[in-house]
């Protein structure tokens, strides 16, 4: 084991290599005086390079220290006619030497900060409000924010972003990741980049491109700062984490860190050099080998105790309780993150599946976790289709209990959205019948082609009123479904702001305009979405603790009739008369959820319209009201 002292840019000296000492067991270690803040260093491990036997030791590649809190130097590409240097895997050895073109960690003092004694928010639980949001993408044409701080860390944080952030009643913001992250070399050479960044270089330090002074260290200083300021506000942040694979690709990909330091150590393998991918991304970290465990732990409470996480999203989140014999809620680190005395402060939040064998978890979590819950999408699209029966509504509106109440969770733990950073938005949803992915230039083949969206009769953009009518009703409606379902809502980002991708359903590689949020209009929807958030906020019984109690709740159809079996399992008008709750304004709601159909509504007495996502809830010469299709619509009496 070599580390290596790279001296000052431009200094004109040459690179020191050091011997480290091997101690007990796998440690290698030695005290190395002088060693400033700000040094740059990285390693060079010797070892045999045997794939069948896990092995891919190289000292021609210079290595990133996993553990390394601040990125002095991000990986550079050679883009000549042949393969990188720094693709360093196949069956032999590649000779060719990275050490000007690897990356490099830099020393770093990570207890210089000012807090200011700004707390953590304290979030209830049932109160919450998710904005999922991409850090760059949200403020790169924000006009508001200074130009040197869009897209940055800083100008996340911008009081013109808080203020619309508090808005909206946004509780809590969840970004997509922020770990240090590889461009793709396929990617580059076509002038495109990892965007989204589920492509880890390093799982402690955060990604220099999102600081305004484009620096590693300023990058932890300016996170810091954001958190600080967010938590100021009272906002919670949440961090998209990726543990599941890392952005060292397939047996042919790049050595950058962990391939090269102890190969069989960290990554799920096939027995005969190959990796095993139940990720998509070429390979995928065994989290039930020593090393990897522990590196995962620690990243997590380095972030919630050094960085100020208050919370984490798992993608792909199954891949963490594998094992060769398949998935199991009580895998090692899910148990250990479960029992970790830090992680116990922070929210943690899975994606249930990944892209393996029985990769498919929904419910299957430990208790502490919260779910994305893909049930509860599905059938809120199908509003669009009219296509749900009554049965499958409630159950999503009523927070899920077929999947989360026989493991003791609440409906808090289903994590409810309509759209996320991958598919569609909503704009999008409403207003394409296909992906239009031609841009990420994979000959539209990557994104799902299974979104359940619909284009309301013409594909993409359209001047035709009728179309643009259907279109913003389908919007409301299904936002207004999100905001008055039990469990916890998460709104993607720029969703608000009618954001398009131009029917690109998988724009993880489009930095530019294609994925930033355009901020010049949306005025009216960010009101819709803003007044949503205050009907769930001033009625307790949208956000209740515990499952709706069937002696108290009813549900009904269009004419006041109970369900039959029969008619549970139809499509149609579905009424659900909720008591009052503990909201700041006590009444009884009516809640009603309809489909593709117009229809009218007999009421119960003395309901009188609250809210509804099409418009206005009149009355018919019949004393009904009048139900315009594809709706959401509440109705309130004093208790």
């Amino acid at each position: 084991m070599q580390l290596l002292l790279y001296p000052q840019a431009g200094d004109g000296a040459p690179v020191r290599t050091v011997e480290l000492e091997r101690q007990d067991g796998p440690v290698w270690s030695l005290f190395v005086p002088g060693v400033r803040e700000g040094q740059r260093y990285g390693y060079r491990v010797h070892g045999p390079y045997d794939p069948a036997a896990g092995h891919r030791f190289n000292p021609a590649k210079v290595l990133l220290d996993p553990y390394a809190t601040v990125i002095g130097r991000a990986p550079e590409w050679q883009l000549g006619d042949g393969p990188d240097p720094l693709w360093g895997g196949g069956r032999t050895p590649d000779p060719r030497d990275t050490e000007g073109s690897c990356a490099l960690g830099e020393v770093a003092d990570l207890s210089a900060f000012d807090w200011q004694g700004v707390p953590r928010p304290q979030v209830a639980a049932e109160d919450r409000l998710i904005y999922e949001v991409h850090v760059r993408s949200a403020t790169m044409l924000k006009q508001a924010v200074p130009e040197k701080l869009r897209g940055t860390y800083l100008g996340l944080c911008h009081p013109a972003m808080i203020s619309h952030l508090l808005d909206l009643g946004v509780t809590t913001v969840q970004l997509l990741p922020v770990h240090a992250k590889v461009h793709d070399e396929r990617l580059v050479r076509h002038g495109l980049v990892n965007h989204w960044g589920y492509n880890t270089l390093s799982w402690f330090a955060p990604e220099p491109g999102y600081a305004s002074c484009r620096s590693g260290a300023g990058a932890v200083a300016e996170f810091r700062t954001m958190v600080r300021e967010l938590h100021r506000a009272g906002i919670e942040v949440f961090l998209d984490v990726v543990y599941n694979h890392s952005g060292e690709g397939d047996e042919g990909g790049p050595t950058l860190s962990l391939r090269g330091i102890d190969n069989a150590a960290h990554y799920m393998l096939d027995g005969t050099g190959g990796y095993r991918d139940v990720t998509g991304t070429g390979n995928s970290l065994d989290l039930n080998r020593p090393a990897a465990l522990q590196l995962v732990l620690d990243s997590l409470r380095h972030w919630v105790g050094v960085m100020g996480a208050d919370g984490f999203r798992f993608d792909l989140a199954t891949v963490l309780g594998r094992s060769d014999s398949g998935f199991s809620p009580d895998s090692p680190l899910l148990q250990a993150i479960s029992q970790d005395p830090l992680l116990a402060q922070v929210t943690l939040i899975a994606e249930p599946w990944d892209l393996g064998p029985e990769g498919y978890w929904l419910g299957g979590f430990p208790w502490r976790f919260m779910e994305w819950n893909d049930r509860f999408r599905d059938a809120a699209r199908s509003l669009l289709h009219g296509d749900a029966s009554r049965s499958e509504l409630a159950t999503r509106l009523g927070g899920s209990s077929d999947i989360f109440q026989a493991g003791g969770r609440r409906p808090r733990h289903s994590v409810n959205f309509i759209t996320a950073h991958d598919g569609f938005t909503l704009h999008d949803l409403v207003s394409h019948s296909r992906k239009h992915n031609r841009a990420n230039l994979e000959d539209n083949r990557d994104g799902s082609d299974f979104e359940r969206s619909h284009n309301h009769g013409v594909e993409g953009p359209t001047a035709d009123p009728m179309v643009l009518h259907r279109r913003e009703r389908a919007r409301r409606a299904l936002l207004a479904m999100l905001f008055v379902s039990q469990g916890t809502p998460m709104l993607l980002g720029g969703d608000e702001l009618g954001r398009s991708q131009q029917g690109n359903n998988n724009a993880y590689c489009q930095d530019n305009a294609l994925s930033w949020f355009e901020w010049t209009g949306g005025a009216d929807l960010r009101a819709y979405v803003a007044q949503l958030a205050r009907l769930r906020r001033e009625h307790g019984q949208l956000r209740q603790h515990d499952w709706l109690d069937g002696e108290r709740v009813s549900w009904f159809d269009a004419d006041g009739n109970e369900l039959s079996e029969a008619a549970w399992q139809e499509s149609g008008v579905l009424c659900c008369l909720l008591p009052a709750g503990n909201g700041s304004r006590p009444c009884d709601l009516l809640l009603v959820v309809h489909g593709s159909e117009a229809a009218r509504l007999t009421a119960p007495d003395g309901f009188e319209p609250l809210f509804t996502s099409f418009g206005e809830l009149t009355r018919g010469p019949d004393g009904r009201f009048l139900l315009e299709p594809v709706g959401v619509s509440l109705l309130r009496r004093e208790a």
